[in-house]
């Protein structure tokens, strides 16, 4: 470590004289550390860009697959028929009648005090198939814990029934419950374990119990009271798929039918033209705004002039006018002006939706078409720009990242080059001061020294 010996015999500030020198001796890496603020600018910039161009990507290439615009949407008659269209509908109309809705078992014990010993149930389901339950005892709650953690399907519930007439204790009754509903989930529940089971100890059906509710399935009927008739059946209170794609929600028996229709929703196939025009526009107004040149004057009077960081970049100016081409041209000889997507005079990109509706319920198959090919187009573009491995916006990204990368190695070089060189200064200082301290002080010896040779020679 250099010693500072700060203007001990020179009287020069010596700190401040090393300090003017290392900032001029910096200046290489001063214009490095600049150089590497202007590529992460670039670099986050172009980040930027190439997410919303992604994005662009995924709505485009979803856009363009066959029967993404084929979109429908479905009502009903009644408020207690919901139906819900989705991949596959098509235009249709269907008259139901709900005969019946989906319900789960429930039923209810005897009052009892406790479980009959020595406490082991068993239910068994619709198929036959029996689960054998083992409570930790017989009382009522660990009998109610114990169903309620098994795989039965059931649940349980403790009510409380009031007092034996007989003894005055306490008692209750158990309700069982299926989990799901529908004719399948119906149950019986038998004391005992499996081989036990028999008529005589069904618990619902003993004196005092009582079947609440019997499971049963959905029903809904179509063309009633004609020899097409059809009755169709579901465990839920949904029918899936009762046309195709759409399905159906019933809430309450109907007496007379209900009319189920099925039509084009040009509303959702508007919402995803609109929303593809929505993200393209997204990516100009990004690149017109990283591309404009402003002009402004300083303090000192003089102006100045400020480029975007995609002002003059060729790369972002051919992906620009590519994706303004995908969605600009033709298609089978037709302009996309025609519905309702178009450039303006200012290069702005504008979506017409009454236009667009209108074109839509004069010719739905050829707006189809022509929203179809205009997502393609724009999806090869954006995936060819923005692809993760392949990119062209990636390639530029990477490259400025290995550039920024490299600066920062220099800069750190230069870290070591200027702590080295201001070493070097504070020790040619230090060893200066020195050296000036020893001349004085061979100076004032030589000042004493002919001092005393003068005196000594008057003397004489």
């Amino acid at each position: 470590m250099a010693i500072s010996l700060d203007g001990l015999s020179s009287g020069l500030d010596t700190t401040s004289l090393i300090t003017s020198l290392m900032q001029a001796e910096a200046i290489p890496q001063t214009l490095l550390k600049n150089q590497i603020t202007t590529v992460n600018n670039e670099i986050s910039a172009y980040q930027s860009l190439n997410a919303k161009i992604a994005a662009l990507a995924d709505l485009a290439t979803s856009t363009a697959k066959p029967g993404a615009l084929d979109l429908y949407k479905a009502s009903t008659s009644s408020p207690t028929v919901v139906a819900t269209a989705g991949t596959g509908a098509t235009s249709g109309e269907l008259q139901v009648v709900v005969s019946a809705l989906a319900t789960s078992q429930i039923g209810v014990s005897a009052a009892m005090a406790a479980w009959p010993s020595p406490g082991t149930l068993t239910i068994v389901g619709h198929d036959g198939t029996a689960i054998e339950i083992t409570p930790a005892s017989n009382s009522l709650d660990d009998v109610v814990k114990a169903i309620n953690s098994s795989a039965a399907g059931v649940t349980a519930t403790k009510i409380a029934a009031g007092t034996d007439p007989v003894s005055g204790a306490n008692q209750y009754r158990i309700q069982f419950s299926s989990t799901t509903t529908g004719a399948n989930s119906s149950f019986e529940v038998h004391t005992g374990a499996p081989a036990d089971v028999s008529a005589a100890n069904d618990v619902l059906a003993a004196p005092g119990a009582a079947m609440i509710k019997t499971a049963q399935d959905a029903k809904i009927t179509l063309w009633g009271g004609t020899s097409a008739e059809q009755v169709i059946t579901s465990a839920s209170n949904t029918f899936a798929d009762l046309l195709p794609g759409v399905s159906v929600t019933v809430s309450a028996v109907s007496t007379d039918p209900v009319t189920l229709s099925v039509a084009r929703d040009a509303a959702k196939v508007g919402s995803v033209a609109s929303s593809l025009v929505d993200s393209l526009k997204a990516v100009f107004s990004l690149v017109s705004t990283n591309s404009t040149v402003t002009s402004s004057i300083g303090t000192d009077g003089k102006s100045s002039i400020t480029s975007g960081i995609f002002a003059g970049d060729s790369t972002v100016r051919d992906i620009n006018q590519k994706l303004r081409g995908a969605v600009s041209m033709p298609v089978n000889g037709h302009s996309p002006s025609e519905y309702g997507i178009s450039i303006a005079g200012d290069g702005t990109l504008a979506f017409d939706a009454d236009k667009f509706s209108a074109a839509l319920a004069a010719n739905p198959t050829i707006v189809n078409a022509a929203v179809t090919e205009i997502a393609s187009r724009v999806a090869a573009v954006a995936t060819q720009t923005s692809d993760k491995f392949t990119g062209t916006l990636t390639a530029k990204i990477t490259g400025d990242q290995s550039q920024a990368k490299s600066l920062g190695v220099q800069v750190a070089d230069w870290d070591l080059r200027l702590a080295s060189r201001k070493s070097s200064l504070q020790r040619t200082y230090s060893a200066m001061e020195v050296t000036l301290s020893n001349l004085k002080a061979q100076q004032a010896n030589l000042t004493s020294q002919l001092s005393g040779l003068t005196t000594s020679t008057t003397g004489n």
